[in-house]
């Protein structure tokens, strides 16, 4: 039971670590955090037809939690680099390597509850139809998520 428990927490964990280095060469690979905020905005602007004034709003969000969010996205780069790093340099140490993956899934855990804070703060900004778009959109990409994360059909 203890065995399959730590298994579990591993495979998570290895898992959480994956997703953390998309997330994180995503972010520093193309402009850094202010781009992709710009980036963002720029296409819910289209999509959910954003008035200047909600525009505005969301730029102060943005403003106001970026102090937040930066050094967890650079901490996130940072631990994937050493995750890297151990895994090239040489015999495998699960000890580094289990106190790596902690420290990434821990910081994934405050970028996940400072991306809830965003999110909370910038629904309090659109109205009940660009509500109702975003969760259309939103409902179309989980999808999509979906049937890529699914495996191939047995044949």
């Amino acid at each position: 039971m203890k065995s399959t428990r730590i298994r579990i927490l591993t495979i998570g964990a290895a898992v959480l670590l994956a997703v953390a280095a998309a997330i994180a060469q995503g972010m520093h690979g193309h402009g850094g955090p202010g781009r992709d905020f710009n980036h963002m905005l720029a296409f819910f602007t289209d999509k959910l037809d954003l008035t200047s004034d909600q525009q505005s709003q969301a730029k102060a969000i943005w403003e106001k939690e970026k102090p937040t969010m930066e050094p967890l996205m650079k901490q996130m780069h940072q631990n994937h680099a050493n995750m890297r790093a151990l895994e090239a340099s040489g015999p495998f140490d699960e000890a580094k390597t289990r106190v790596l993956a902690t420290q990434q899934a821990q910081t994934m855990i405050e970028m996940e509850v400072q991306h809830a804070r965003i999110k909370s703060e910038m629904m309090q900004v659109l109205t009940a139809d660009q509500k109702a778009k975003l969760a259309q959109f939103e409902a179309k990409h989980e999808a999509r998520m979906h049937k890529h994360m699914s495996p191939p059909p047995a044949d």
